[in-house]
């Protein structure tokens, strides 16, 4: 695994070849795609019985119709889990907003909550408020997905 410190100039230089540079693409487009949701899905999918797929292949289903209607269904605990850490960290992050983003309208929260704090005073009770306010978004996708995080726990005692 490459780490993100590594890929963070080249991806800079391709989103300024794209002119995305300072804009909400730049922000939220490189956060989805990663390797560790790559990855984190190849192992899930490899746990995924094969006799599903075979057994639709049997009753006319085509390669979209199994990925719809067996496959997606079957993967939202890995999905839900994917989407809470990718939102965990795509939402907590301060180095990638501080390069691509340039102008105030833009900022993210943890850039945002850094002007709070200045070279001789420090507002503590904004910059409180703040953290709490950024604390909000985290705790709701992580309520919405502890369905699925339960879910997941009760497939995986199932043997077959």
């Amino acid at each position: 695994m490459i780490p993100g410190a590594v890929t963070m100039i080249p991806v800079f230089i391709l989103l300024r070849m794209l002119g995305w540079v300072d804009t909400y693409k730049a922000l939220i487009l490189p956060g989805i795609f990663t390797a560790y949701g790559t990855f984190m899905l190849r192992q899930f999918f490899l746990t995924l019985p094969k006799d599903l797929e075979d057994a639709a292949m049997i009753d006319g289903c085509s390669y979209l119709g199994i990925f719809w209607r067996i496959i997606l269904p079957l993967s939202k605990p890995a999905l839900a889990t994917l989407t809470t850490f990718t939102f965990m960290g795509t939402w907590m992050n301060f180095m990638w907003p501080l390069i691509v983003v340039n102008s105030q309208e833009l900022f993210t929260l943890p850039v945002g909550l850094a002007y709070f704090q200045s070279l001789h005073t420090t507002d503590w009770t904004l910059l409180m408020a703040g953290s709490l306010m950024m604390l909000f978004p985290i705790l709701l996708v992580f309520i919405f997905c502890q369905r699925f995080f339960v879910e997941g726990i009760k497939l995986t005692g199932i043997k077959g």
